[in-house]
């Protein structure tokens, strides 16, 4: 597994605290994600409709690995961060 391409997506918008704040505790985690803004990217809401079975209920959803997670859930995310051995990267 190389560890350049993260196996997390975060699906978000630009006004979402809760959003913000996974993202920001990711960061001090340092846990490699890629952010979609689901409003100012057509692709990212389609992709996020597909892998939700059509259904758009709120953010953030975040996709660990296949795992789908509604809202800011850090246990769940936790959890699945650790199911799928997800490693933070170190600066060298």
């Amino acid at each position: 597994m190389s560890i350049a391409t993260p196996q997390i997506t975060i699906y978000s918008t630009s006004w979402c605290a809760f959003c913000h704040t996974e993202m920001q505790w990711l960061d001090k985690l340092g846990i490699p994600y890629i952010a979609k803004d689901v409003e100012a990217d057509k692709d990212a809401y389609d992709e996020l409709l597909a892998k939700n079975g059509g259904s758009y209920s709120g953010v953030p959803v975040t996709d660990i690995a296949g795992d789908i997670i509604l809202g800011f859930d850090r246990p769940r995310i936790q959890d699945a961060i650790k199911k799928h051995e997800i490693q933070p990267v170190t600066a060298s």
